[in-house]
Formats: structure tokens, C-alpha cells, sequence
């Protein structure tokens, strides 16, 4: 249960500020996602690094419990999952970040689940603490 809590006090904090990011800067970060999909050598560093954290994460995290904890648990696996697509699959990445581009309201979808999921996890990683 204490890495559980370590998991959500690092992960609530950063999906805060993701979710925050997206929602003030989305012509941003859609021109940052223009320019990632462009290159195959951020498609493959990202998928590197992804594998790195989703690898961890399922290590030290693989709770399958109907509570709170199960959102780390499948923040790891899909983390993993979307690192092995940018490996070997890397033209999939492209099609769902141009798909992603022509679509105008996703990123405020995705900066609302953003802060969500950081709010949550957040919430019980530092309540923890009282």
C-alpha cells in the first residue's frame, strides 16, 4: 500500500499539471504533436522512455483491486502498451496523431481527464500523509 501512495502523490501532481497545460495551450500542443508525429527519432525516444516508466510501473505497481490504486495499475499498462505501439508500430502513432490534430475538442477532453486523474490520485496519495 506505500508504494501505492508514492505512486499517486508522483503521478496526481503531474497529471494536474499536464491537464492544466493542455487546457491554456492547445494550439501549442497541437503544433508540438504536428512536429512529434514528423519524426521518427521522438517517436522512438518516447517509446523508449514510455516502455522505461510503463515497465516500472507494472513492476512495482500491478494491483488489480476495485479502488483507487487500479488507476496507477492501468496508467502502467497502458503507458507500456502505447510505448511497445511506438516501437513497432510507429505509423499507427502517426494516423492517431493525425487523427487526434483534425479533431478540435480533444484536447480539452483530454486536458479535463488529465485533471481528473491527477485530482484523485492526488487526493489519496496526500491524504495519506493526515
Amino acid at each position: 500500500m506505500q508504494v501505492s501512495f508514492f505512486c499517486a502523490q508522483l503521478l496526481g501532481p503531474m497529471f494536474i499539471v499536464v491537464g492544466v497545460a493542455l487546457a491554456f495551450n492547445q494550439d501549442l500542443f497541437r503544433n508540438i504533436l504536428s512536429q512529434f508525429i514528423a519524426s521518427p527519432i521522438w517517436l522512438y525516444f518516447a517509446g523508449f522512455l514510455g516502455l522505461l516508466a510503463g515497465l516500472t510501473l507494472v513492476l512495482i505497481h500491478n494491483v488489480w483491486t476495485a479502488d483507487w490504486r487500479l488507476i496507477i495499475t492501468l496508467i502502467g499498462w497502458v503507458t507500456l502498451v502505447r510505448a511497445l505501439i511506438s516501437i513497432f508500430r510507429p505509423q499507427w502513432v502517426v494516423a492517431a496523431g493525425t487523427a487526434i490534430m483534425n479533431h478540435r475538442g480533444i484536447f480539452a477532453g483530454a486536458a479535463v481527464l488529465n485533471l481528473l486523474i491527477g485530482l484523485v490520485l492526488t487526493f489519496f496519495g496526500y491524504t495519506s500523509l493526515l
